[in-house]
């Protein structure tokens, strides 16, 4: 169903079930609302459980100006909720979903019930950090069949199924008039920070952290901070200093067998970790 985003956008949401508190998935840069489908349903018994297309993202409207900032995304997580009469929320966010969650659990800690952050953190690691800039710089405009993006899939998230990679490309592309398939993300979502020098890049890097830091000290919820074991994009000292030092009520949880995408690479162990905590077993 669509509902209202901020500044007006239209954003994709799904629900699992219209029961219970909220718990709230937002994925990644370059996915969707799908790649939570295995384990949405795992939650559903015990959670108001929805999951958005992040706007630029899916089959939610593309921003004419390119406002893609985290501050900006988690105001539209604040519009949803509110629109959806939800005063308090359980966040799971992956990657730049963990970073919005982080954003709005600083704008409105009173409303979070708890927080999920998976691998994310407010300093990225600068290996994991240029190589989504190399794939996102190398990528094809569009494709000639959906298996031509199955194959990049698997080079990008090569410890994941490739039944799983199938039933992902199918949502993230979009056939055009040509026949030929293109990716359903805004291709200006984060062009603006390309645009950027080294420096002015370093500032604004040095900038957010600064906020997502604060952010986390005014967190009071239980959290959980979710790391692969071969992530390349959170180090292990910027996670052990996020749960140890800064949030109040925070734990590490280390993923075996999975780089940045935990749930793609080892669903099983990254579901058994989110009940864990999603229903205080842990």
């Amino acid at each position: 169903m669509s509902v209202s985003g901020a500044d007006g956008l239209s954003l994709q949401l799904r629900q699992w079930s219209l029961d219970g508190p909220c718990l709230l998935f937002l994925h990644g840069f370059d996915n969707d609302s799908h790649v939570w489908d295995e384990f949405a349903p795992a939650l559903a018994p015990y959670y108001r459980t929805l999951a958005i297309d992040q706007r630029g993202h899916g089959e939610s409207s593309w921003d004419p100006e390119g406002r893609y900032d985290n501050e900006t995304m988690a105001r539209d997580v604040e519009t949803v909720l509110d629109g959806l009469g939800i005063k308090r929320v359980a966040l799971v966010g992956h990657s730049l979903g963990g970073r919005v969650a982080m954003r709005f659990a600083g704008r409105s800690p009173e409303r979070m019930a708890g927080l999920v952050i998976v691998d994310a953190g407010p300093e990225l690691d600068a290996r994991g950090v240029t190589r989504i800039q190399l794939e996102t710089q190398t990528a094809e405009p569009a494709y000639p069949s959906l298996e031509a993006f199955e194959d990049v899939l698997a080079q990008r998230y090569p410890e994941a199924d490739r039944a799983t990679l199938s039933r992902l490309a199918k949502h993230w592309l979009r056939r055009r008039p040509d026949g030929r398939f293109e990716p359903k993300t805004d291709p200006s979502f984060g062009r603006a920070r390309g645009a950027m020098s080294a420096e002015q890049m370093q500032a604004w890097s040095r900038k957010e952290a600064s906020a997502l830091w604060s952010a986390l000290e005014r967190t009071p919820c239980p959290a959980l901070l979710i790391r692969g074991a071969a992530s390349d994009v959170l180090d292990p000292d910027t996670a052990e200093r996020m749960v140890e030092e800064v949030l109040p009520n925070g734990r590490l949880e280390l993923i075996p067998r999975a780089g940045h995408s935990v749930m793609l690479d080892n669903p099983k162990a990254f579901q058994q970790a989110l009940l864990r905590f999603a229903l205080g077993e842990g």
